[in-house]
């Protein structure tokens, strides 16, 4: 049948296999011409439309930012004194040029070289009379790259002598990768003036304990906000609360690098700005004044007998002068004091820290004071009987008293149940006290006990409130007046004071053993630790008739051409509860503690008080420290004058002369009266 039409069979069959290939070729170009169209379009995307991106992304992979630290601002005082500055100096970095790791034979040849150049670097210092180990360079130049990628400039010494300027200038090609760069180097003012409120300074690269800097610390896209290592940074005082104000802004250098982050050429300069100047509310005057009274009268109680006794653990000493009408505070002084350059150039040998480490603390504002009394008492004490004007004004307010109520003081008043017994100082009975300004005048303890402490305890009990009730009320009092509470100052690390008269958390009086015990000792000022600044706030809060201040350090901030971008002015914090006018005309008139023989011939009245707080030493001895708070004039106040000396014995005598000499010099500048004295006497020598 196949023949009958005339077909090869078998021939067919041959033929069908090569039906195939020809599709599948025709398959195979028909998919490469897909393909490479598909390139050619992607190729014009890239070429057209991609272009700028990859462009943009190709130069962020080849350029770095290397930061330019800019000159940190002054601090000045307020007559415009410098109390820290920054000085320019010049320092020798070195970039590398190499890869100079230990991963290649190549590296590890190029290794050799660097220690070749840290060698001759160390005889150039070596040879001009100030060494440096070639240890100390090879540490600096950081060869692993551990610390910093290889574009980034190593520091190898700061402040160099003209005369090694010069060398190196000279001789640039002979040491590969150097280069001279002007930095700041902070000086502080030699007569070492409220060193501990100016604070000090660290290099970035020691912060990392200080969590102000952790945002500092993580990646930024500002070039402008980026720390360097090396750059100096404030870590305490007015130098870290206004870290921002006295930086300024980078500058940066764009650097264009090689796969291996080697500095291949420099692309362009941006200049760093200038940091602002910080104006203090210190007068260098009051402040000098301030400080050596303290350390005068600290000698003088290890030499004179107060009570029968000197007081030669007397170590340490603290004020605060605030100005009533505007809280600026003109003098802060804690001693004894260091010269704070042994920062300058951010870093502190062991040798030196050892002999500083127990006075670079401010301890007006914290507990940990500049240097130890003799049995190692803080800054931070009992306030003694200058707690005694506010009892009163509590006892006034809560109808415990009138401003005429009498008191027969026997020197003694018992509490309890089982009548324990609290007497005057040295057993004093003072008789018939005709109203309450007496009991504050003459400084009665059985008075607070029995009108105040014990009677605000019986009060709540008396009305069905819990025990603590009374407690609550007093702590109430004590917070509108700037005790146990912040004062607002512009200063790190400040401490809130401890409130020893509240229940631990287990509801209990570890101190006294009850609410009532609490209110009783806190009434004459044994159950409250504060702050310098705190005794100083209250006493300008007292002088303001119940109106609260933020203490002002800093007065205005100005640019680098002077011109004034921020002040400061005068800010309530809070106003206590509504006391009566009489109520604060007895206090006011109250304050007037027998201190003759501080402030004899003083030409103003004026408001005071005086404290001897009693504290347990680690040998088992109360000790008694000084305290004193005054303000004056007593009718129209300009100034308060808080005063606190460890184990200095009684404060009339401790604390009070401290306190006049500052009242002294505040008139000899700024007046009392409004009349500065010093102009009194220019016109009238």
């Amino acid at each position: 049948m196949n023949n009958f039409w005339g077909r090869n069979v078998k021939g067919d069959k041959d033929n069908e296999p090569k039906s195939g290939l020809n599709l599948r070729v025709n398959l195979f170009f028909f998919s490469t011409f897909i393909i490479f169209c598909v390139i050619i379009i992607r190729l014009a995307v890239i070429q057209f439309v991609e272009a700028d991106t990859l462009t943009e992304k190709e130069t962020g992979q080849n350029t770095k930012n290397i930061p330019l630290p800019p000159a940190r601002g002054d601090i000045l005082d307020a007559t415009g004194t410098k109390l820290a500055f920054s000085t320019p100096v010049q320092s020798l970095y070195i970039t590398l040029q190499k890869d100079y790791s230990n991963a290649t034979e190549k590296s590890r040849k190029n290794r050799a070289e660097a220690m070749q150049l840290a060698q001759k670097i160390a005889d150039v210092f070596n040879g001009m009379g100030d060494p440096i180990k070639k240890e100390d360079i090879i540490e600096a130049m950081d060869l692993d790259s551990k610390k910093e990628h290889g574009y980034y400039p190593r520091r190898i010494k700061m402040d160099l002598s003209q005369r090694e300027i010069a060398y190196f200038m000279e001789r640039k090609s002979e040491f590969p990768g150097i280069e001279i760069i002007e930095e700041s180097k902070r000086t502080y003012n030699p007569n070492t003036i409220a060193v501990q409120t100016v604070g000090y300074i660290k290099s970035f690269k020691h912060t990392e304990s200080l969590k102000e800097y952790d945002e500092a610390r993580k990646e930024q896209k500002d070039p402008g906000l980026v720390y360097t290592p090396d750059e100096l940074v404030g870590v305490d005082g007015v130098e870290m609360s206004f870290q921002k104000e006295l930086r300024g802004k980078n500058g940066y250098k764009v650097v264009s690098v090689t796969p291996g982050n080697i500095v291949d050429g420099v692309e362009e300069i941006v200049p760093p700005e200038k940091g602002n100047d910080v104006w203090l509310t210190i007068n260098k005057q009051v402040q000098q004044t301030a400080e050596q009274a303290i350390m005068d009268q600290l000698d003088w109680v290890h030499h004179n007998p107060v009570s029968g006794e000197t007081h030669p653990n007397a170590l340490t000493g603290y004020a605060v002068a605030m100005e009533v009408e505007t809280g600026k505070i003109v003098a802060m002084a804690s001693m004894p004091d260091y010269d704070t350059n042994v920062w300058g150039d951010g870093g502190i040998s062991n040798k030196d820290y050892e002999k500083i480490k127990a006075n670079y603390q401010n301890g007006t504002i914290t507990p940990i004071s500049s240097g130890k009394s003799g049995h190692n008492m803080e800054s931070t004490l009992l306030l003694g009987s200058t707690m005694k004007p506010l009892s009163v004004l509590i006892g006034l307010k809560e109808h415990l008293f009138s401003t005429t109520t009498p008191y027969n003081d026997v020197g003694i008043a018992y509490f309890g149940k089982e009548k324990k017994a609290v007497r005057n100082s040295q057993n004093h009975a003072y008789g018939y006290l005709r109203t309450p300004a007496e009991a504050i005048e003459h400084s009665s303890n059985a008075f607070m006990v029995d009108m105040v402490g014990d009677k605000l305890y019986k009060k709540y009990i008396n009305a069905g409130g819990d025990y603590n009730k009374g407690v609550d009320v007093w702590d109430k009092y004590m917070k509108q007046f700037g005790l146990g509470v912040s004062t607002g100052i512009d200063l790190p690390n400040e401490f809130l004071g401890r409130r020893e008269y509240m229940p631990d958390k287990n509801g209990k009086f570890p101190q006294t053993g009850s609410a009532q015990g609490s209110l009783v000792y806190a009434s004459f000022g044994q159950e409250g630790r504060y702050t310098t600044l705190q005794l100083a706030q209250y006493a300008t809060t007292l002088a303001n008739e119940g109106e609260r201040i933020k203490p002002q350090i800093v007065s205005k901030i100005t640019d680098q051409n002077g011109k004034v971008v921020k002040t400061f002015k005068r800010e309530v914090l809070n106003k206590t509860d509504d006391f009566d006018k009489s109520y604060w005309s007895l206090v006011r008139r109250g304050m007037n503690t027998d201190v003759k023989s501080a402030f004899a011939g003083f030409p103003y009245d004026f408001a005071r008080k005086t404290g001897t707080s009693q504290q347990e030493s680690s040998d088992g001895v109360n000790r008694d420290n000084g305290v004193f708070i005054a303000y004056a004039p007593r009718n129209n106040p300009k100034l308060a004058v808080a005063v606190v000396i460890p184990e200095g014995g009684f404060g009339a005598y401790s604390a009070a002369p401290i306190a006049r000499k500052i009242f002294d010099a505040y008139d000899q500048e700024y007046g009392l009266d409004g009349v500065p004295k010093k102009n009194k006497q220019a016109v009238n020598p």
